[in-house]
Order: structure tokens, then C-alpha cells, then sequence
């Protein structure tokens, strides 16, 4: 990834894992940069830090507005700082699902506790009193359910004899500022990582009837059919002939659609070298905001362009479905 990703910080209060993930973005190698932190509480501490850094601020107090109109202008904060990810880093307030489907797959949280244990309040508490040898915190994607996203990174920590909570919260803290940097930035990192983005490739092409993988002159490639007569559908393609993408290569209807594509949305799509020539194009997959949903959708229509007709009658009966 060229640029960095671009990351909105919300908080409550005197933003401590946001002061962690403003530091840690100030490194050389940081994949991401904070561009702006945001707070529903117009004193909330951690706005004078992030200001003393440099960092463009954003406060409104949610009392009198509705839930959805006070989300509606956080989320416009963010949208207007440019943001590609929030990360919630002692944001006391509930989302809204609207809010939360609008940023599906980038909006993190760091939680005090070794989810799926103890989500929601007083989890040091509750780990205490249950008896567990150790309490700890975890970064989840956020989900419409509370703190009960995909779990992306974990540190234990310790529970000692004569434990309070809030002992156990001062060294939890220690393990949040050390646990949310390194998990935001392998995260966002995904986004140029060959690696990953082929295995999701592999995995959405793979569910498809009737396909296998197959090599062609060292690029992975998945075709529908036997293994025989099969044709091709989908190549991963990483850079290939000078290319500056990371890219899925799919089958338009022709040049004519393929040329208006690249026209309408040079961001999304590009002409391949080569497999342009055929009115295969290229889907940008090494970018920002990146909607796998959409990517599916191209990869079954580039199957069914090719696909027996047993292999699409499959499809077509499980999508009465």
C-alpha cells in the first residue's frame, strides 16, 4: 500500500489507547496515520493531546440528540477527515446498526477482557469473582452484537492473589497500549498483503460448483469444469507486466464494457497487459474499502460465463434458495 491508511480515533475520555495508536503511527514503518479523533464528550482529555500533536479534533456531546443523529455526525467527521478505518479506543456509546453496517470490516475496539468473556461492563470484576487465572484484552472487529466481532489479537494478563479491579485494570492498560497498535497496523496492512488477499481469492472462487485451481504460467488461476476440459474464469495477478495492482482478472462481456469500466472507476478496475486483449480486466484489490461482496459478484459472473450448464443449474436452484 502506497499511502498510508487513514484512521479515526473515537473516544470518551482522556484517550489513552488513542495517545498508544497516535505514537505508535509516528513510527517509520507504521502502516497507518491518525487523521483525526473524534469524542462525544466536548472535554474529554485525550482531544487537548491529540491537538498538541497536530491532530485535527471533532467533539459534540450526544445529550439532547437522538442515537442516530449524534452517530450520523460522528460518522460524517470521519467521512470528512478522509478516514478509511475507525478505531474505537474508549468510546462509550452503543452504535447504531446503520452505523455499524456503513463500516463493516473497518471499525475496530479494543475490550478489557479475553473475549468472549465478559463482554459489555465490569469485566475485570466478573473475571475476578469467576476465579480465572488470568484477566486480559482483545481487539475485535466491530459487529452490530456487542463485543462480539472477530477476535484479531489478545494479550493474557495475569490475576494475582488478592486481585482488585482495579489493580487488575491498571495492568490490563499496560497490555491495551502495547496489543492495539501492533493489531491495527497488521491489520490495515492486509490491504497490499499478497498473501491474504489470494487466500480470499482462493476461498470465494473455490465455493463456486464445479472449480478447481490451476497454475497458468505462474499465475494462480481457477477454472469451472472438469479438470480436463475445464475453462478458465478468474487469475490472481500480483504486479504482473509492471502493474502496480494487486489484482483479480475477470471476463467482461467485451472491450466496450471493459473500456467503459476503466473509464467510469480507474480507481476500481484497470486493463490488463495482455489478458486486456481478450476483454479479461483487472479489479483493483490492493486498495482501500475494498467490498469483497463485490468482488464475489464478479467472480460468479465471470464463472457462469464459462461453467457447464450442470454446474449453473446447481447454482441457479440454490439461489431459489
Amino acid at each position: 500500500m502506497a499511502d498510508k491508511a487513514r484512521i479515526a480515533v473515537f473516544i470518551s475520555g482522556r484517550g489513552s489507547n488513542m495517545a498508544a495508536l497516535l505514537y505508535a503511527s509516528q513510527l517509520p514503518d507504521s502502516p497507518y496515520e491518525v487523521v483525526l479523533v473524534a469524542a462525544n464528550d466536548p472535554e474529554a482529555q485525550g482531544l487537548e493531546l491529540a491537538a498538541a500533536e497536530g491532530v485535527p479534533t471533532f467533539a459534540l456531546s450526544h445529550k439532547g440528540l437522538g442515537r442516530a443523529e449524534h452517530d450520523a455526525a460522528m460518522e460524517q467527521a470521519a467521512r470528512d477527515a478522509g478516514a478509511d478505518y475507525i478505531a474505537l479506543a474508549g468510546y462509550m456509546r452503543i452504535l447504531t446498526e446503520r452505523f455499524v453496517e456503513n463500516w463493516q470490516g473497518r471499525m475496530l475496539n479494543i475490550h478489557p477482557s479475553l473475549l468472549p468473556k465478559y463482554p459489555g461492563l465490569d469485566t475485570h470484576q466478573r473475571a475476578i469473582d469467576a476465579g480465572d487465572r488470568h484477566g486480559g484484552v482483545s481487539v475485535h472487529l466491530v459487529t452490530s452484537e456487542l463485543d462480539a466481532g472477530e477476535v484479531l489479537g489478545q494479550i493474557r494478563v495475569k490475576i494475582r492473589d488478592g486481585e482488585t479491579p482495579g489493580s487488575l485494570a491498571e495492568r490490563v492498560r499496560f497490555a491495551e497500549h502495547q496489543l492495539y497498535p501492533r493489531v491495527l497496523g497488521d491489520y490495515v496492512r492486509r490491504e497490499s498483503d499478497p498473501s491474504y488477499l489470494l487466500d480470499k481469492i482462493r476461498e470465494l472462487a473455490l465455493a463456486l460448483p464445479q472449480t478447481h485451481e490451476r497454475e497458468s504460467h505462474g499465475t494462480p488461476g481457477w477454472r469451472a469444469g472438469s479438470e480436463k476440459s475445464g475453462k478458465y474464469f478468474a487469475y490472481f495477478s500480483d504486479r504482473h507486466h509492471g502493474s502496480d495492482y494487486t489484482a483479480l482478472l475477470v471476463k467482461t462481456s467485451g472491450m466496450d464494457e471493459l473500456l467503459d469500466l476503466v473509464e467510469a472507476q480507474p480507481q476500481t478496475y484497470f486493463k490488463p497487459a495482455y489478458y486486456g486483449a481478450s476483454g479479461w480486466i483487472g479489479l483493483i484489490l490492493n486498495r482501500p474499502e475494498l467490498d469483497w461482496e463485490h468482488v464475489g459478484e464478479w467472480l460468479e459472473r465471470s464463472w457462469r460465463s464459462v461453467a457447464p450448464k450442470s454446474a449453473t443449474k446447481l447454482m441457479n436452484v440454490a439461489d431459489e434458495f
